[in-house]
């Protein structure tokens, strides 16, 4: 009997321990923020659209890339109202910027014969130049990628956030 009991109490304690433990991951952000599990859940989201984004765009593959900026951008839109996902207002900002390359983007591929607009200067990471068919927007896509990871550092916090899946350099170019 003393045995069952003392297996109820630690199973009732491991229990509760798990439950705070996981109550102070969902809500954790990091300073300043004011990140959630939902939070967490959009980093996610992002960074597969991220992802998705920038191995169709090296590929050279326009329909695609397209596709994903159009995917991409009402998400970016979200971020920048503050409305439905809470974030700090720094990745909010970079949400409006990177939304604003996507839409120049996107209606650059639609019409690659129309005047790119000037669009403020972003700082970028050294992010390698597209090929071919999606030279035109390059530079605009390079500066959304690299806004995309930003946001990400943003939702992510503290943690790392994963690198361009960037296609490897073909030997002899």
């Amino acid at each position: 009997m003393k045995v069952k009991f003392g297996r109820v109490i630690a199973l009732v304690a491991a229990a509760s321990l798990l439950a705070v433990g996981t109550a102070g991951i969902a809500s954790a952000s990091p300073e300043g923020g004011k990140g959630s599990s939902s939070t967490q859940a959009l980093a996610a989201q992002v960074l597969q659209m991220r992802d998705d984004l920038t191995k169709v765009a090296y590929a050279g593959d326009v329909g695609a890339t397209r596709t994903d900026l159009g995917r991409l951008s009402p998400v970016l839109a979200d971020i920048a109202a503050g409305k439905r996902y809470t974030v700090q207002t720094d990745t909010q900002q970079l949400a409006g910027l990177a939304k604003g390359r996507a839409d120049e983007s996107t209606r650059l591929l639609a019409n690659p014969t129309a005047k790119p607009r000037q669009l403020p200067p972003l700082p970028l990471p050294p992010i390698p130049d597209l090929p071919g068919p999606l030279k035109i927007v390059s530079d605009l896509l390079k500066a959304l990628l690299g806004a995309v990871t930003g946001i990400l550092g943003g939702l992510l916090g503290s943690l790392p956030v994963p690198a361009l899946p960037l296609p490897l350099p073909v030997p002899g170019s």
